[in-house]
């Protein structure tokens, strides 16, 4: 299991070759054994195979060539709608309607994506994530036909490796790991952790690319920009609203 976590690798090409329901559901079980809230599995997944369940959400990947590519996805949902229903059904009155719930259910649903991932990766297929759930939640609520209750947080395509790319650079453990109370960086200690990542030269050729002065300017000026966060944010807040965590 070390090897799986210390190898991952996001792979974006998949092979023709389909998951059967036996091997997904393995996965998919595994995923289930995840810690959870209070053993609420406030979490719900839907498996999209289908080619015209694919046309019809790809656009809220941006059209991302993975997307499609993968046999299938997963869309990882906070999901306090099951639990409320077996509430009201054994006369107890739910009080999930509220931001703490949403973060709870946030929070579940994500554990069991990256066990789902790593069980996944053990059986020899390939993963991503894509982040762009966030960004076109209230589409994707509308394909996957989502009640009031339910939210998307995150989606993971899943197939046979069709490549073997690098593994991306991580940051030293000393940039993320902290002993007892939390140590601030100082100037150096930024220069001296992110140094690694600024020298490789495909981050190099990625600021040239993108005409910019450094490797942070590439994220905070394209990447992810603040125009597009604050957009964004307020998308996925309305969503809360509408489906019933925020008032």
């Amino acid at each position: 299991m070390m090897d799986v976590l210390l190898n991952h690798r996001t792979i974006r090409k998949y092979t023709n070759q389909s998951i059967d329901d036996a091997l997904l559901n393995e996965i998919l079980n595994a995923g289930t054994r995840a810690s959870t809230t209070g053993n609420m599995q406030v979490y719900s997944i839907v498996v999209t195979r289908d080619e015209e369940m694919k046309e019809k959400l790809a656009p809220t990947h941006f059209g991302q060539p993975v997307f499609k590519n993968a046999p299938l996805s997963l869309t990882f949902c906070a999901d306090f709608n099951r639990f409320n229903k077996w509430c009201r059904q054994r006369n107890a009155e739910p009080g999930y309607d509220n931001f703490q719930s949403f973060v709870a259910a946030f929070i579940d649903a994500l554990l069991v994506a990256q066990n789902v991932c790593v069980a996944a990766e053990s059986k020899g297929l390939g993963v991503c994530y894509l982040g762009t759930v966030t960004y076109n939640a209230d589409k994707i609520i509308d394909i996957l036909r989502l009640p009031k209750g339910v939210v998307p947080v995150a989606t993971v395509t899943l197939g046979w490796p069709d490549e073997n790319p690098e593994q991306v650079e991580r940051l030293p453990l000393e940039a993320v790991v902290h002993q007892e109370t939390y140590k601030d960086y100082s100037e150096k200690d930024i220069d001296r952790l992110y140094a690694e990542k600024e020298d490789l030269e495909a981050n190099k050729q990625f600021v040239a690319e993108n005409s910019k002065e450094t490797l942070a300017q590439v994220f905070t000026d394209i990447r992810y920009t603040k125009a597009n966060n604050e957009h964004f944010s307020k998308v996925y807040l309305d969503v809360l609203k509408k489906q019933g965590f925020l008032k």
